[in-house]
């Protein structure tokens, strides 16, 4: 089988990239070709394995190029992310809702009917006060109110996916992933940046910033469930993923005083004491619209569970990502 990854050279497509990869099986068919668009070529590693191909580039230029292509599977994870589309609304037009509907019709011109998971997000859920307040726990059949750009952006694409599997287009699968912690590597333009900076900066001796208050509850998951989600969503059965309106995902609930808890746990209070706080109202208030709770039926029946506690997605940081640590860690 032949599958596309947009914004394959970025964490989470590497990440997804190499699961494939290492499985070389998608829905009980092999893959044959990898092909990872982004805006830079992905990492040397996976240009080095067979099968593997880059397309590098703006992807509303290159879906001239793609629809020429007939891919069996397209994982769909390029986008502007939170911050960014706040600071620059035709940014987020551009890259979010410009390129994925000519994503869409590129793989409708192609003809044969490819299956495609969409990751969007639970920034498509918010509160729209005074006649609705966010909801205490975001359950299956919660209403969409995102409450910016990049939600709204998220969920407009949401619509055109399954409006483009209603019509026999494509079968599409959109998954609303939740923040990812703790992500590698130097902090992105997302307003949830800190939630992996403020653990993965002090593990390696730098100094964090922490915008939001420690009370502050957030909904979490790793980056292992988080390709589990994507995986699942894939090879789930058109029955089973319960119909066209997107998947919630399973989320660890925990508040940002309980994640530097379990940082202090692993690395002791020096470490813990790298991280500052700095109040920033720009990103309370982005933060401040997303849910911290949810109750995901259709993604459990799916077989999909989230983290189990914070301490051990940080062990995972810590195992995935050794030459990344300058602190001294508890093995236990």
């Amino acid at each position: 089988m032949k599958l596309l990854i947009t914004g394959g050279a970025g964490f989470l497509g590497s990440l997804l990239a190499r699961t494939l990869l290492g499985r070389g099986t998608l829905a009980g068919r092999r893959i044959e070709q990898l092909v990872l668009s982004d805006l830079a070529p992905p990492a040397a590693d996976l240009l080095a394995q067979p099968g593997v191909v880059a397309r590098t580039g703006p992807l509303l230029a290159e879906c001239a190029r793609l629809a020429a292509e007939r891919f069996d599977g397209v994982f769909h994870l390029a986008s502007a992310v939170s911050a960014e589309c706040e600071a620059d609304f035709d940014l987020g037009l551009r890259s979010n809702l410009d390129s994925t509907r000519a994503l869409l019709d590129a793989l409708r011109a192609a003809g044969n009917v490819p299956r495609l998971v969409f990751a969007s997000s639970a920034a498509v859920f918010g509160g729209d006060p005074p006649s609705l307040a966010l909801p205490g726990v975001v359950r299956d059949e919660t209403l969409p109110l995102p409450q910016t750009s990049y939600g709204t952006q998220k969920f407009v694409c949401e619509q055109l996916l399954a409006d483009f599997t209603r019509k026999g287009f494509l079968d599409g699968r959109a998954v609303r992933l939740l923040t990812v912690s703790v992500r590698p590597g130097r902090p992105n333009g997302a307003a949830s940046s800190f939630l992996s900076g403020i653990i993965r900066e002090p593990l390696a001796g730098q100094v964090a910033v922490c915008p939001v208050a420690l009370d502050t509850m957030v909904a979490l998951a790793s980056p292992a469930r988080t390709m589990t989600a994507l995986i699942g969503a894939y090879e789930a059965t058109r029955q089973s993923f319960g119909g066209r309106t997107a998947l919630n995902l399973p989320a660890l609930s925990v508040s940002v005083g309980d994640m530097l808890a379990a940082l202090e746990a692993v690395a002791g209070p020096r470490v813990r004491a790298l991280v500052r706080l700095e109040p920033d109202p720009a990103i309370e208030r982005i933060v401040g619209t997303w849910p911290a709770r949810f109750d995901a039926q259709r993604a459990a029946r799916l077989g999909l569970e989230p983290d189990p506690d914070f301490l051990g997605i940080v062990r995972e940081y810590l195992r995935d990502h050794p030459a990344a640590v300058r602190t001294e860690v508890s093995a236990g």
